[in-house]
């Protein structure tokens, strides 16, 4: 009776079966509370974070053209992109095409030594965003990614009480694994669709392609006025009820939540900052989403499985990547909120160092595991330092190698959630929320940088 774009129930449909409070609150990611909570966190001092932005650069973002570039490393390495620049800290240079990232390297810490040793898009995904290996342990389980974790452990079944749900997508689906895995869809991302360059974003389920808010009031009206069933039942309590599931429908549509998707009440000169760009207006849409309370929001940013003509597509993608990062950093921080914000910039894996000049690549770069580059800002996490250091081609890890469960566990902790503890689940399944370490507990982990 309900899609996507229609986020209301008609009492003849209520009537006709429909579990109403369940689908009222299915309209707004909400689920009921249960006897399934997150663990309390262990006495101590307060967690830093509270949010998480994730920019997730699908397809593989190439690692020596931005924070661990090799200009010594001849033509076959660097291409024509053989520069570096100077950043706001001494000793830390990157590519040549991050002049405004170099401004605010104070404010991030960049990680040169990722690995995991998987080409595989699916399979380095998996590993990189839930920190697990896929078919490892008894279970064969699907494991959630951070995301899921977090909302899990910060979503509405532990104290979260917005309207937008606590995990969030823009614009597009992180990948092709079920992001929640065994934790099931109480967990699964909401993912905007649209594109909030456009004039109007038109967010999935929110606001209604081609429908302005005011026709969707005036829709509103006359759905009230046709509904003579239900002036003519008088008050009954399920019908209360769906009231009351609508009413929370349209204020996430009309109300004050749905207008954090309205970039137009942002200042020109800020979206301009962002740069007028789908990467660029999804940070800011980012930022709007933390300022209200959401928990964990990621930007999915695809392009940069880039095996031909490498160099022509980095001439578009670095300065999107440099005005729309660096402009999220300095906002942030000037809002007060980076202190309390981790910003996670990564992809699956990196690309190969040495180019691939021959056809039909013409100038391409591979998927590479091995050696990849990751940041981290906010959130606790110090700024202006370098973690780890690849050899001189950046083909290996020459020093402190971090696996994707490392930072996951780190960024966890900054939010004060136990990476070592159960993991809360419907299945009663005995897990961890990541990996035990067989090294020791806090081998591995970002600890050199945690405040």
């Amino acid at each position: 009776m309900t899609n996507r774009n229609h986020p209301y129930l008609t009492r003849r449909a209520a009537l006709g079966g429909i579990a109403l409070g369940a689908a009222g609150l299915a309209l707004l990611g909400r689920h009921p509370r249960s006897v399934w909570a997150a663990p309390k966190r262990k006495r101590g001092k307060e967690p830093k974070a509270k949010a998480v932005i994730e920019l997730w650069m699908a397809g593989g973002p190439t690692h020596i053209d931005t924070w661990d570039p090799k200009p010594g490393a001849g033509r076959d390495y660097t291409g024509p992109l053989t520069g570096t620049v100077e950043t706001n800290v001494s000793g830390i240079r990157l590519g040549e095409s991050l002049p405004m990232l170099a401004k605010h390297a104070d404010k991030y810490s960049v990680i040169r030594s990722m690995t995991h040793g998987i080409n595989g898009h699916e399979t380095a995904a998996y590993i990189t965003q839930t920190g697990r290996r896929p078919g490892t342990g008894e279970q064969r389980l699907v494991y959630p990614s951070l995301g899921a974790i977090v909302s899990a452990f910060k979503g509405y079944r532990n104290g979260y009480e917005g309207m937008i749900p606590p995990y969030v997508v823009l614009t597009r689906p992180q990948g092709r694994f079920a992001v929640e895995g065994f934790l099931g869809l109480t967990h699964k991302p909401f993912v905007t669709g649209g594109d909030p360059r456009r004039d109007r974003f038109e967010v999935e389920g929110i606001v209604l392609q081609g429908v302005s808010d005011e026709r969707q009031r005036s829709r509103r009206e006359l759905l009230k006025k046709l509904d003579s069933l239900g002036r003519a039942m008088g008050a009954h309590p399920a019908l209360e009820k769906m009231d009351r599931c609508e009413q929370k429908a349209y204020d996430l549509i009309l109300g004050d939540a749905g207008r954090v998707f309205n970039l137009k009440q942002e200042k020109a000169a800020v979206r301009d900052r962002y740069g007028r760009t789908t990467f660029g207006q999804s940070c800011l849409a980012a930022r709007r989403l933390v300022e209200a309370g959401v928990p964990y929001v990621t930007v999915n940013s695809g392009g940069w499985d880039t095996h031909k003509r490498h160099f022509e597509s980095m001439r578009q993608k670095l300065p999107d990547l440099d005005r729309g990062m660096s402009a999220l950093l300095e906002d942030l921080q000037q809002r007060g909120l980076l202190e309390s914000t981790v910003v996670w910039w990564s992809g699956e894996f990196g690309r190969g160092p040495r180019v691939q000049w021959e056809e039909p690549w013409n100038g391409g770069r591979s998927h590479y595991g091995r050696c990849f580059s990751a940041v981290v800002a906010g959130g606790g996490f110090e700024g202006g330092h370098v973690i780890g250091k690849s050899d001189a081609r950046a083909e290996t890890v020459a020093e402190r190698p971090v696996e994707p469960h490392d930072l996951i566990s780190s960024i966890l902790l900054q939010l004060g959630i136990d990476p070592d503890a159960r993991m809360p689940n419907d299945r009663n399944l005995d897990v961890t929320v990541q990996p035990k370490s067989k090294k020791g507990r806090d081998v591995g982990r970002l600890t050199e940088i945690m405040g």
